[in-house]
C-alpha cells in the first residue's frame, strides 16, 4: 500500500468494482429517471429511480418473480423474462405518470442482444421513452422464444428431458414458448393497464 500525503484512498465500491463513479456521475447529472437493469443469478430486476438530495429513491420496480401472477411458467432469468419483466416495468411507469428515463446497466457489459437490451426492448414496446440504437435490441425470435422452439424440434424425448427438466416440470414444452409468451405479454397489457 503507497504511503505519503499525496497517496488518495480509492472509495471501497470503487475498490470491490461495483461502482463507476464516473459513469454515475454522468447519469446523475442528466437530471432525469433512470432505468436501472440488474441482471441476478435467479431473476431480472428493473427499477425506475429518481435522483434525490438525501439519496436514490426508487418509484417504480419490476421483478420476472411477479411474472407468475401473469402465469408465466419459464424461467426467471431467460431473455423472454427480462423483455417481460421491461415491458411490465414500462406499463407501471406508464401509469404513474413516468413516460421517460434512461438507460442504467451499472457495471454490466454492454454486448448487443444481451438480455439488458431485452429489458429495455421491453420498456420501449410498452410505451417508455429510452434513448437507445436499435442495432442493440435483440431479435423478435429470440426475444418470443421461437428459436429455442426450433432448437428443441430436433431433439429426441432423452435430451429434451434433460436440457429442459423445468420447463416440463412446470408444465410447459418448450416448442410452446412462443404462444405462451405471446399470452402472458398480453396479460400484462390488458391487467396492467386497469
Amino acid at each position: 500500500m503507497a504511503h505519503g500525503s499525496r497517496y488518495k484512498l480509492a472509495f471501497k465500491r470503487r475498490k470491490e468494482g461495483r461502482t463507476n463513479y464516473n459513469a454515475r456521475l454522468k447519469l446523475v447529472a442528466l437530471d432525469n429517471s433512470r432505468m436501472v437493469v440488474r441482471i441476478t443469478n435467479q431473476h431480472v430486476i428493473s427499477q425506475i429511480i429518481k435522483v434525490n438530495s438525501k439519496g436514490d429513491e426508487t418509484l417504480i420496480s419490476a421483478n420476472s418473480k411477479e411474472l407468475e401472477k401473469f402465469g408465466w411458467k419459464g424461467n426467471g432469468k431467460n431473455t423472454s423474462a427480462a423483455y417481460l419483466t421491461g415491458f411490465l416495468c414500462g406499463k407501471k411507469s406508464l401509469i404513474e405518470g413516468i413516460n421517460e428515463a434512461t438507460l442504467d446497466i451499472g457495471l454490466k457489459s454492454s454486448i448487443r442482444g444481451s438480455k439488458v437490451f431485452a429489458v429495455l426492448k421491453g420498456a420501449v414496446d410498452a410505451g417508455l421513452n429510452i434513448p437507445h440504437n436499435d442495432k442493440i435490441l435483440p431479435d423478435d425470435e429470440r426475444i418470443n422464444g421461437t428459436k429455442l422452439a426450433e432448437y428443441t424440434k430436433n431433439l429426441n424425448d432423452i435430451e429434451l428431458k434433460q436440457k429442459f427438466s423445468q420447463y416440463l416440470e412446470k408444465g410447459l414444452s418448450p416448442i410452446d414458448l412462443p404462444n405462451h409468451f405471446e399470452m402472458v405479454k398480453n396479460k400484462i397489457e390488458t391487467e396492467v393497464a386497469s
